[in-house]
């Protein structure tokens, strides 16, 4: 288990980047409507979940390449897609990862995780970022649905883009580090995932039943706690641990208001009782979306993620 490490600028010989202020739907690349300054306030940056500078598409290593624009799945006709990072040498077939965006499942992109999917296709291993159906258009299960789908479409196209189908994992932040658990704890064999590294996620979503989170996760699940607490129940990754769970890392802030630190907390404790390797990466005073704001952040986490890829699926 790794609590409360030190921050790693010297080792890699980086500073401190300046953190981006943005004004929500304002100055960052993604529409957003809001509605009230309260929801300005409390959910601006976990629906735009990142800066311009990090959605952006990325300067890929020399090794990789990406392939845009694929349709996954198609549901109630409408066009799912991913974009495929590769990369152009080494052994192969190579193990790969899915990566699920954040935004409460209301909003958010795919681009979130373009820089990760790119360094880590440039250390071997093939990057799928996926959208998914959000809240406003189908509700729970619909966006964990689509997730799934990911996975069957990786293992239905391994041998077209040179993927090992039984080294497949998933990463993901805030609701897509919910998903990548979701992802992680599941037992049907065409969908499961070896290895998941979430972000700061939701993994009991009974404990936020009130405030904006409660909010959030209303809105995705489309009853309140009160009127469908075992919908809640059921769609608690938490719910779902078992010996057959995948190992799992979390990468999760202290000082987190938005997703309290513990949930990680309890979902490691969980796994580990049921025998399922679990890691904890705890960034001491750091908030939601500490990893997108700081490049040695990125970098350190980068790293971490990569390790533990490279000990559980390369």
């Amino acid at each position: 288990m790794i609590v409360n490490p030190t921050p790693l600028p010297e080792a890699l010989g980086l500073s401190n980047s300046a953190q981006k202020q943005t004004n929500c739907g304002r100055t960052c690349g993604d529409p957003l409507t809001v509605k009230s300054d309260h929801m300005l306030r409390c959910w601006c940056l976990v629906f735009l979940a990142a800066s311009v500078a990090h959605s952006q598409v990325p300067d890929l290593p020399p090794d990789a390449e990406i392939i845009p624009n694929l349709v996954y799945a198609s549901p109630g006709g409408h066009d799912l897609h991913l974009d495929l990072f590769c990369p152009k040498s080494g052994e192969r077939p190579f193990a790969a990862v899915i990566y699920l965006h954040g935004g409460g499942w209301r909003s958010g992109s795919r681009r979130q995780f373009y820089r990760y999917a790119a360094k880590m296709a440039g250390a071997g291993f093939v990057g799928a970022t996926i959208e998914y159906r959000l809240s406003g258009e189908a509700r729970y299960p619909a966006a964990i649905e689509d997730s799934r789908a990911a996975v069957r479409w990786l293992r239905a196209h391994a041998a077209k883009y040179r993927i090992d189908p039984l080294r497949i994992g998933a990463a993901g932040q805030s609701a897509g580090g919910y998903l990548a658990a979701l992802l992680g704890v599941g037992t049907n064999a065409a969908e499961e995932v070896r290895a998941v590294a979430a972000f700061n996620p939701i993994t009991d979503l009974t404990s936020v039943t009130e405030g904006e989170a409660g909010e959030a996760v209303t809105a995705f699940l489309g009853t309140t706690y009160t009127a469908g607490a075992e919908i809640w129940r059921e769609a608690s990754p938490l719910t779902h641990v078992s010996r057959r769970s995948a190992p799992m890392l979390f990468l999760h802030g202290t000082a987190d208001t938005t997703v309290p630190h513990r949930q990680s907390v309890v979902m490691c404790a969980a796994l580990r009782k049921a025998a399922v390797p679990c890691e904890i990466y705890s960034a001491e005073g750091k908030g939601h979306l500490w990893f997108f704001n700081s490049e040695t952040d990125f970098i350190a986490t980068l790293l971490l993620m990569e390790d533990f890829f490279r000990r559980y699926i390369q």
